[in-house]
């Protein structure tokens, strides 16, 4: 599937020094806490929470997000919470590298691992850890602390289900769908 140049204004994104373009029309919170890998295009009405955050000294990112990443508009990515013994914590979300996460999706995982597709209109519940290579389809809802194994094509919901095993060769399919989408966001 060949995919199409995506023209966009130079004025309203910003472009860092390791190729990171970020909307001018994001909602970035508490920046200091968000780490982008580079090469990670953050689309316009995307909210990412880096001020929700473990209190205390600590100097531990809220948000990682890997290399090759593209969070779609209106996307929400927050850190997951708990009480445990009595104190209210945020911990950190952490997405690997190649993550495909589409418009309006709501995100709170622990953990996305790398070559990962996401649909639109999802939602990642709190906790959720989605291993490597998963395809997860438009408006899937995948439970709080559920696990989703490598190589699964996850779809439907609440709560979502494994419809299929993906093979091997989707890592390679995954990676360079990212690297395309990357090259094809080119100032108009």
């Amino acid at each position: 599937m060949e995919l199409e140049i995506t023209p966009y204004k130079k004025s309203d994104f910003i472009e860092t020094d390791t190729g990171n373009k970020v909307s001018r029309r994001s909602l970035i919170s508490g920046s200091q806490n968000i780490v982008l890998g580079g090469k990670t295009i953050v689309h316009s009405k995307c909210t990412i929470r880096g001020d929700l955050r473990r209190a205390g000294p600590s100097h531990q990112a809220a948000v990682l997000i890997g290399r090759f990443c593209s969070l779609g508009e209106g996307a929400v990515l927050r850190p997951p919470y708990k009480t445990y013994k009595g104190v209210f914590s945020y911990y950190p979300l952490k997405i690997g590298d190649h993550v495909d996460i589409g418009p309006n999706s709501i995100v709170e995982a622990a953990s996305i691992g790398s070559l990962v597709k996401i649909g639109a209109n999802c939602i990642i519940g709190r906790f959720a850890i989605i291993k490597d290579g998963c395809i997860i389809e438009d408006n899937s809802v995948i439970a709080p602390n559920s696990v989703i194994p490598p190589f699964s094509h996850v779809a439907g919901g609440p709560p979502a289900k494994i419809i299929a095993q993906l093979p091997e060769s989707t890592l390679e399919v995954l990676e360079a769908q990212s690297k395309d989408k990357y090259a094809k966001f080119v100032p108009a």
